[in-house]
């Protein structure tokens, strides 16, 4: 009997195999929540990175962007350094880099030449561990004092003769305080630095009105711009005058400090270039200042700090015209109390 082999079919002869089933709706749209939950669970784990790349980078800009002087240097019979630390800001009336287009929107009035001091800010911080503020106090621009190899004059006058070298030295001799740190900005980069920071808030009891510094505010709580920013830190059309600007520096500095170390602005990539720039370009600082010590600076002050004006004696009229007299005993009091970081006389302390 003949044997027979087995042959297999040939593949020719194999059904098709059946079409591949689509996948369902749901299961497409797992598959793609799944692959945005890894996209977003990555986004959550490198914004930090990026954010904290992006603060670093803009911090290092800015350090090397200052612009630096010879301020603080040391001198014969110079005050022991104290407790704590001292910072010297000063705002100047200088109209530097100023067109006549400028000069007339900022309402600054025409060229004073060298420049005065609009604001003199002795600021306070106190040693580290300490749980105690930072202490503001406001030097009246015409306060009669004594001015090394000058004689007696308004403080503002060494700002005038010798820049803030001058200013710093007669500071340091009146109050028996060594300066640490110091910081200088003008017109045009106050304006712009609070243009930067896309304006500040202000609450007024009352409108203010002073065309002298191109001001027309309503009572309320209102953003200024730099432009209106800088009249409001200028203007003397108050009741007490010169004593009403000294508060209102010193309560807008906070808050633009309050606004600048706020997470809205440093954690926006927006601002990461254009602060930096605008307050590069608006501040000078002693050559031994950095960007970490702005930085201390601006988070002791973004809230509250315990804030006074020098005491005052009198207000009075001699050869530099009109002056204030301090009250010496209250002053020595007050300054010794900084020197030793020490609580400052409750007295001397601001009374809203």
């Amino acid at each position: 009997m003949p044997l027979h082999r087995h042959r297999r079919p040939s593949s020719r002869s194999r059904p098709p195999a059946p079409p591949p089933r689509p996948i369902a709706p749901k299961t497409r749209r797992k598959h793609r929540i799944r692959r945005w939950s890894r996209i977003i669970a990555l986004m959550v784990l490198i914004s930090p990175l990026f954010v904290s790349g992006g603060v670093v980078a803009g911090a290092l800009w800015f350090d090397t962007s200052l612009h630096r002087e010879p301020i603080l240097t040391d001198y014969p019979n110079r005050p022991a350094a104290g407790r704590g630390s001292n910072w010297l800001l000063v705002g100047s009336d200088s109209r530097q880099g100023l067109t006549i287009e400028q000069q007339k929107d900022l309402t600054t009035g025409g060229d004073i030449g060298n420049g005065r001091t609009d604001t003199i800010l002795l600021v306070h911080i106190p040693r580290l561990g300490s749980n105690r503020r930072a202490t503001m106090v406001s030097i009246p621009r015409d306060s009669y004092v004594s001015i090394p190899d000058h004689g007696h004059d308004k403080i503002n006058a060494a700002f005038a003769i010798g820049g803030g070298l001058l200013l710093t030295q007669t500071l340091e001799q009146v109050t028996g305080l060594r300066l640490d740190h110091y910081a200088e900005i003008g017109f045009s980069g106050f304006a712009s630095l609070v243009n930067a920071l896309g304006g500040t808030t202000v609450c007024l009891a009352a409108p203010v009105t002073d065309p002298l510094a191109g001001l027309d505010l309503p009572a309320g709580c209102q953003q200024l711009g730099g432009r209106n920013a800088l009249g409001y830190v200028r203007t003397r059309a108050t009741p007490r005058a010169d004593l009403d600007r000294m508060v209102n520096q010193r309560q807008f500095l906070s808050r633009l400090l309050n606004r600048a170390t706020s997470p809205a602005v440093w954690l926006n990539p927006w601002y990461w270039h254009s602060v930096p720039r605008a307050s590069a370009d608006a501040l000078t600082v002693d050559h031994g200042d950095h960007v970490w010590d702005l930085a201390q600076l601006g988070w002791m002050l973004r809230e509250s700090s315990t804030t006074l004006t020098v005491p005052i004696g009198e207000f009075t009229t001699n050869d530099a015209g009109s002056v204030v007299v301090w009250n010496h005993d209250a002053a020595r009091e007050l300054f010794d109390a900084l020197a030793s970081d020490a609580p400052v006389p409750t007295s001397t302390v601001d009374r809203p």
